[in-house]
This record gives C-alpha cells, sequence and structure tokens, in this order.
C-alpha cells in the first residue's frame, strides 16, 4: 500500500524545481490522452494563469464526458464530537476544553428529518474519534437510522476494523471519507502528538478495508496547510489512483479542503492561494478523468460557483459542522469543527447549479436514482 507514497516522495523530489515551458504544458495537455505521473509531477509547478487556464479547458471537457452535467449534492450530519486524539489542529480535538455533546437516536432521526425537508437526500454521518462515547454500535445505530430516510448514507468516522466496516456494508451504509490530513509522516507525527490518530499506517489503509468490506465509494484526500501543499497533492492524487487501479469497479473521489480556524491557536506551516487550489483540481481531473472531485463548504460561495461546471462533481450544501445544528439552532462560530465559509441554503446552491445548465442531484446518480 504505501509503495505509491515511496513513489510520490522521489517524483516530488525530482521535479519540485522542475519549470514547465508553455510549450511543454500545451505537449501535454493538448496532446495526450493519458497523463505519465511525470507530466503529473510537472504540472503542479505550473504558475501561470494562461496556463491554468488552459488546463482548465481540457478538465472541463473531461468533466462532461466522464460525468456529464450532474452535480451530486449532500450535507454532513455531526452526531459526537467526543474524541480522544490531541490534533494540534482540530476543533474537536481533546485538548480543547468545551462541553461535548453525543445525539440520542431521537434527535439523529429529527435532525434527518429536517435535512430531509431541506431537500438533501444524501448524508455522511460524522463522530470524533473516541470508541467509548462514539461506539461502532452508537454508529451503527445511527447509520440504521439514516438508511431509513436517506437514499444514500456515507460515513466520516475514525478508521475502522475490516469486520467493522462490513457490518454496516451490511445495512446500507455504502461511502466512506477519510482524510489523511497530511501524507508526510514527520508531520503527521508532529500534528498528531497522542491519540489512536497517531497510528499513521491504520488510517492510511482504512479506505482499503472498508472497500474489501463491501463500500462502493471512498474519498480520500489531505488537510491543505498542514504540511507542503503540492508533496500532499501528488500523495493524494496518487492514492486515488492506487484505489482506482485495485477496485475497478468502486467510485473513487479526491477532495483538497483547505485549513480553516477550528477555535485553536494553530497556525499552520503554508497557506494556499486560491489560484493554487484551483490548479490542484484541474491536474486531479487532468490526470484522474474518472475521480470524483468534491468541494466542500469551507470554499467561499464565488468559489465553488466557479468551479461547478469545471471540475467539480460533488459539493456540499447547507453544511451545519456542529453536533446536530439542522433541526436545533446551534452557535456555528462556537461549536463548530471548523468554519464555514459558503452559508447558503440548499436551494440556493441548487439555484446556482441550474442557471449553469447543470443538474443538481441528491442522490448517486451512477446508480441510476431520482434526480431534484
Amino acid at each position: 500500500m504505501v509503495s505509491f507514497l515511496k513513489e510520490a516522495e522521489e517524483l516530488f523530489e525530482e521535479y519540485k524545481d522542475y519549470a514547465p515551458s508553455h510549450k511543454e504544458i500545451c505537449e501535454i495537455i493538448e496532446n495526450k490522452e493519458f497523463l505519465t505521473k511525470e507530466d503529473l509531477a510537472k504540472l503542479l509547478n505550473v504558475n501561470s494563469k494562461e496556463d491554468i487556464m488552459l488546463m482548465a479547458k481540457k478538465a472541463q471537457k473531461l468533466t462532461c464526458e466522464n460525468f456529464g452535467k450532474v452535480i451530486l449534492l449532500y450535507a454532513p450530519l455531526y452526531i459526537a464530537n467526543y474524541c480522544q486524539n490531541g490534533c494540534v489542529y482540530c476543533g474537536f480535538s481533546c485538548r480543547k476544553k468545551y462541553k461535548r455533546e453525543k445525539l440520542s437516536f431521537e434527535r439523529i432521526e429529527n435532525e434527518l428529518r429536517k435535512m430531509k425537508e431541506e431537500g438533501i437526500d444524501s448524508v455522511i454521518i460524522l463522530t470524533g474519534e473516541d470508541r467509548i462515547n462514539s461506539s461502532v454500535e452508537y454508529i451503527e445505530k445511527a447509520c440504521r437510522i439514516a438508511t431509513d430516510l436517506m437514499s444514500e448514507v456515507s460515513i466520516e468516522v475514525y478508521p475502522l476494523y475490516e469486520e467493522e466496516y462490513r457490518r454496516l456494508s451490511s445495512i446500507g451504509v455504502v461511502g466512506i471519507t477519510m482524510y489523511q490530513e497530511t501524507y508526510q509522516r514527520e508531520d503527521y507525527d508532529k500534528l498528531h502528538p497522542f491519540g489512536p490518530k497517531k497510528d499513521f499506517e491504520f488510517r492510511l489503509n482504512a479506505p482499503e478495508r472498508a472497500l474489501k468490506a463491501g463500500f462502493h465509494e471512498v474519498c480520500v484526500g489531505p488537510l491543505l496547510g498542514l504540511s507542503e501543499p503540492k508533496k500532499d497533492v501528488l500523495c493524494a492524487i496518487l492514492h486515488a489512483e492506487y484505489l482506482l487501479d485495485k477496485f475497478p469497479k468502486a467510485e473513487i473521489s479526491i477532495s483538497f479542503p483547505r485549513f480553516r480556524s477550528a477555535g485553536t491557536d494553530f497556525i499552520p506551516s503554508y497557506t494556499v492561494s486560491d489560484k493554487e487550489f484551483i490548479k490542484f483540481l484541474i491536474i486531479a481531473r487532468l490526470y484522474l478523468p474518472r475521480v470524483g472531485i468534491v468541494v466542500s463548504t469551507r470554499e467561499r460561495p464565488s468559489l465553488r460557483d466557479a468551479l461547478i461546471d469545471v471540475c467539480v462533481t460533488k459539493m456540499s450544501a447547507g453544511s451545519k459542522t456542529t453536533v446536530g445544528g439542522y433541526a436545533e439552532e446551534k452557535d456555528e462560530d462556537a461549536e463548530a469543527q471548523f468554519e464555514v465559509e459558503d452559508r447558503r441554503s440548499v436551494s440556493e446552491v441548487v439555484d446556482v447549479i441550474i442557471k449553469k445548465g447543470l443538474r443538481p442531484e441528491f442522490t448517486n446518480w451512477v446508480k441510476g436514482v431520482k434526480s431534484v
């Protein structure tokens, strides 16, 4: 599994100072049906707006060819924020002292029904990493409620064992999101000083365990800003490729969330500009034409809107990053895992998608389900 990481590190070191010419970029974009790993490493160093626009046009074409005009919408539901990890950057870290909360099953159902009323039919169930307060049994029961109400249920919880993923798959959970945070081990160790999350490889291998257990969808990626962004993006793209090659029938997605303040004193080592962020998403599409690309409400509305018809296939809408927050009003500034930039309602996001000539979906279109 870690072979792709070694390959990514070697590629990054070989090409980190490489500056491709405009002619070489045109040759890669216009004359190649499939990019090589060397092409990928070279394109990560593109800086000119003219070249990024050229790449964007090709990315737009590939997105339309592979995904049509559909944008899948989803929303997260945080059901608990107990956590045993000491992550230095996270709003749920046990280093941060505030009142923890865990939804009862009745409140989970109320939240899901409220989300359903707002038009959401695809949900991701989230918890912090605490096997005592957010046990597998608790997550399983919450997912049972969700699968009764929603057409698609995924999870973003702590890494599970294969048999635990199999239990969730058997009740209708189809997807897992697992951010590695950073693929750089040395930085990873510093950012996660204690707690179960300190196990780098157990987290890295979680998507593969889920797919072996019967899950159909996986989303991977880093949290940009925690380590060298180009290197993390290169690792994430090769991670997605590894999963695509090993599980060709699965739906593999990639996401590059940027660090947002989470009520801690953590200052990220790197800042990723809008230009770089856009470039990373475009390059992911150029190298992996059939990979899903997810953009969350961490990003501001104008930027999300600009990306909708270029390379994005899935986005969150009407998101709350507090525990609950849909049926019960919460103070998002004080209780959220991270700051949300796009606070528009589901209907407002839908209107933008339609105005761009695209079709919003609330269930996974690959499975031939209903549209909005």
